[in-house]
């Protein structure tokens, strides 16, 4: 029988559908705008292959947007233009921002009563899951990428300027020591640092347990006003300023711009996030250490603050809400994220946080901790968890924070460069710093 006699034939009988091959099931595309360059944006986006090959439904794309400040302003932009991202990778200063950004997000635990999926924030740690909650306890963003600051070490450096390599000093007070001999022993920078107002006031405000801003650090109110002009952080400007007199510290720039300095062997002592431990191990060509950040004499340390970013999702535009099919995909997604090998591999690939308890766990019954190579990849934990959570260590929650931060880098750079004193600096800081929280205040009461 010819094939035309054969299709009409069926086609009588109601069987033409029977004759047609399979169609495959056409996957929900998602779109996944992300901030981390390489190595760490490689990673990430072998994660996202990983979840993708898990499944048949959502394809998770995964697209690089610049800098945390770029893929925020981007992310932004977009949504007025109706092509937001579906997901939005957005950095910890942003989530004062995201948190009052009302249509232009689906809050993670909306998301998860929307599509009936489930996540235990009970096996989050809690200096995690608390950053990125509203007051009441309610998961606004899904985190991912945490990190805290932590000091690396050149140890071949130590050791050619007569330091012991293997104890790194804890205090202010020591580290300005080892400057001055490593500074003796050759040309190599002594001190950088990197995300310098993050490591240099923000994480030193907590390491004291000093408030940056009032209502503990803005967790309590919009109408929370700075409190860096004082007396130990203008002891602490005043020093780095001398220090860079006296070429002991060099400013490499500001966000993550001077990091680079310290792989290639230009500075002995790099301030900056445990999750650059992947881009060290990768391309440093000397022995390094590293250790917990140091504090002043007579100061008893707390416990360090988190940072890196979560993941927001975002409705297209402001008519335009994102699909259920783009919902359920985004909430298996995040469900996959926080799964104990997945949330513990992240970990030891980075030198990120693990972000949960099993995740810890998993880390270490691989022996992960115990190799050789691994030393000291539980320092930011262990700063973490040191001592109990205050008003001033539990993070920051300031509007308009990104704009804050680029003040206060400028204020910074002037004492840097002579162009005011320290004392100047830090007036000029929060007088400015507080019109911006004025402005976002402003703009967002209710």
């Amino acid at each position: 029988m010819h094939r035309r006699t054969l299709m009409a034939s069926a086609a009588a009988l109601g069987l033409a559908g029977s004759f047609r091959p399979a169609l495959a099931q056409q996957r929900t595309e998602i779109q996944f705008w992300h901030g981390l360059s390489q190595p760490l944006g490689g990673m990430l986006e072998a994660v996202v292959k990983e979840f993708n090959d898990s499944q048949t439904r959502y394809t998770i794309v995964p697209s690089y947007r610049g800098s945390y400040p770029e893929t925020m302003v981007a992310a932004i932009a977009a949504f007025r233009a109706g092509q937001a991202p579906a997901v939005v990778q957005m950095f910890e200063v942003g989530t004062g921002t995201m948190m009052n950004a009302g249509r232009a997000i689906i809050p993670t635990y909306q998301l998860l009563a929307n599509t009936g999926v489930t996540i235990n924030w009970d096996d989050f740690l809690p200096g995690v899951r608390g950053y990125y909650a509203a007051a009441d306890g309610k998961q606004m963003s899904m985190p991912f990428n945490s990190s805290t600051a932590i000091t690396y070490y050149n140890k071949d450096a130590f050791r050619a300027a007569g330091l012991n390599p293997d104890q790194f000093p804890e205090t202010w007070g020591g580290i300005e020591e080892a400057m001055r001999k490593l500074k003796a022993a050759g040309p190599m920078a002594p001190l950088s640092v990197a995300w310098p107002t993050w490591t240099q006031m923000e994480q030193f405000s907590a390491i004291h347990d000093i408030p940056l801003a009032t209502l503990g650090n803005g967790f309590g109110g919009l109408n929370t006003e700075l409190s860096i002009n004082n007396e130990l952080m203008l002891r602490h400007l005043t020093n780095l300023t001398n220090w860079q007199k006296d070429g002991l510290f060099k400013y490499g720039g500001r966000n993550n711009a001077g990091e680079p300095a310290f792989p290639a062997g230009e500075c002995a002592i790099m301030q900056t996030s445990s999750g650059f431990r992947a881009r060290v191990q990768r391309e440093a060509r000397f022995g390094w250490g590293v250790a917990m950040l140091p504090f002043y004499e007579g100061r008893r340390p707390a416990n360090s603050i988190i940072g890196g970013a979560s993941f927001w999702v975002m409705n297209n535009g402001p008519n335009a809400p994102r699909s259920e099919a783009e919902q359920k995909g985004i909430a298996d997604f995040f469900a996959f994220l926080a799964k104990p090998d997945v949330a513990g591999k992240w970990h030891m690939d980075t030198g990120y946080l693990p972000i949960t308890k099993t995740g810890f766990e998993y880390a270490k019954s691989t022996g992960f901790y115990r190799k050789p190579e691994n030393v000291g990849a539980e320092v930011p934990i262990e700063q973490m968890l040191r001592g109990a959570t205050t008003e001033n260590t539990r993070g920051i929650r300031l509007g308009g924070f990104v704009q804050i931060r680029d003040i206060w880098q400028e204020e910074m750079e002037k004492s840097f460069q002579g162009q005011q004193t320290p004392q100047q600096a830090l007036v000029a800081m929060t007088t400015r710093g507080n019109q911006v929280l004025r402005n976002f205040e402003r703009a967002n009461r209710g």
